[in-house]
């Protein structure tokens, strides 16, 4: 089953369903256009006097019953609890997740309220008038911050996986190109690293796992950011997502020249990051001392991400010069995404030559 398959057994068959399985008779329901890497077809749903929601139809097998409980079952803990996500909102006969089958194919289906405001992108990068940048960077922060701090206290029905039950080595070795030996080898040495480090409850928890604008929108009348797309949360440090915002916040100096002051920037905005997360919840400065290991293991979730795109999709495995540029920083084992090294260009950002695989 792939995605046009999906949109087109939901125009004749799962939105009449699941329009009647959510109550959601009268409602507008408009497709919204994937973007890569994209594991589920996703809806608005506008209805003149109702709040819009979000419609979610989930296709691929690569995710349980059970991942879907987790997921949603964490979402509606942190909204009960303060946390500034788009809530689930249950079905008709009080489920959190609606399981349809079509032809012996099984969809899994879930409605989310929709997020008030919008994406920075769709503001063209352009932050609330009248409002300084910081006080967005500084929101981010706080954010994450109170997620993390609900998640200490989280206490699942049903569990989402944890970081090693993906990142493995058997699946490395898998997934991965044989071509790319030095990688795989790099890969098993950050796996051997992380596995010493300590993974208590102040520490170690639910993670976003994909925090970063493209999975929050801002309300612009006061700076508010409400969270979404849980697809990808599971177990993991808390220092995933601080490195996450970390190499996100790159963008904002991307095409300076200057490399020390890229540094500075950097700097300056991952302070202000940590005081808004710092207003929420508590971090050990030992933990904040792993930032460049946590920020290789944002690569090599980007990377494996890449590559189960290609096999989801059927393709064969190739590299573009942005995947390469990951690659390449972690053989060469060079530190902060290589922002301030000399494999950096400020005018082909992130980008390295291509080569054969």
């Amino acid at each position: 089953m792939n995605y046009n398959e999906t949109v087109s057994i939901g125009d004749t068959y799962l939105i009449t369903v699941v329009s009647e399985l959510f109550g959601l008779e009268g409602y507008e329901i408009q497709l919204i256009p994937a973007h890569d890497g994209g594991r589920n077809v996703v809806y608005n749903c506008e209805k003149g006097g109702s709040p819009s929601k979000i419609l979610r139809i989930a296709f691929l097998p690569d995710r349980s019953r059970e991942d879907f409980l987790g997921e949603t079952e964490y979402i509606r803990y942190l909204f009960e609890h303060g946390g500034s996500v788009s809530n689930v909102i249950s079905s008709r006969k009080g489920n959190l997740l609606e399981e349809v089958t079509h032809n012996n194919h099984t969809f899994f289906v879930c409605l989310f309220e929709k997020a008030k405001g919008k994406m920075l992108v769709e503001n063209n990068y352009r932050y609330r008038e009248g409002a300084p940048i910081t006080e967005y960077y500084y929101n981010c922060g706080k954010v994450l911050g109170k997620l993390h701090q609900i998640s200490k206290g989280y206490v699942p029905v049903h569990q989402r996986y944890s970081f090693f039950d993906k990142y493995k080595v058997e699946y490395i070795e898998k997934l991965i190109p044989s071509s790319l030996s030095l990688l795989k080898e790099r890969l098993v040495e950050l796996l051997i690293t992380l596995k010493e480090l300590d993974r208590n409850q102040d520490i170690f928890g639910m993670n976003h796992f994909d925090y970063n604008d493209g999975n929050y929108s801002i309300d612009f009348d006061n700076g508010q950011i409400t969270v979404y797309d849980f697809d990808n949360s599971c177990y993991c440090w808390y220092m995933f997502d601080l490195a996450g915002l970390w190499t996100h916040g790159v963008g904002w100096i991307q095409f300076e020249p200057d490399a020390d002051k890229r540094k500075k920037f950097m700097d300056d905005y991952f302070e202000t990051i940590l005081a808004g997360y710092r207003s929420e919840t508590e971090i050990e400065n030992s933990m904040l001392d792993n930032l460049p290991l946590f920020i290789k293991v944002t690569l090599m979730e980007n990377i494996v991400d890449a590559f189960e795109v290609m096999r989801n999709n059927g393709e064969e495995p190739k590299c573009d010069e942005e995947l390469l540029y990951l690659i390449k920083c972690l053989e060469d084992d060079i530190p902060y995404k290589g922002f301030f090294h000399e494999i950096y260009s400020c005018e082909e950002p992130f980008e390295y030559e291509e080569r054969n695989i």
